[in-house]
């Protein structure tokens, strides 16, 4: 069995891809977590919606840049040639 190293670079980034693509399983439960929580609080106070609905946007926001990153780094793993062949 003839094992090439361009063979063996794409696999591991085939792989390596996938792996950062779950990184996006935890922002999506760490903002449905958050919605849940802001509309539970918005029902408890709703004069208070406008600062709970701002701080709930800004604690997806960033919860929302894990999975970007993760997408960033799977993007430049599937199509950036490492050794530039």
């Amino acid at each position: 069995m003839d094992i090439n190293i361009e063979g063996l670079i794409g696999a591991a980034s085939a792989i390596g891809a996938g792996i950062a693509v779950c990184s996006g399983i935890g922002s999506g439960i760490g903002q449905g977590i958050a919605a849940g929580y802001g509309a539970s609080a918005v029902g408890r106070n709703p004069g208070a919606r406008g600062t709970i609905m701002s701080t709930m946007l800004l604690g997806q926001a960033v919860a929302e840049t894990t999975g970007l990153y993760g997408l960033v780094v799977a993007l430049l793993l599937m199509f950036v040639k490492p050794f530039g062949k």
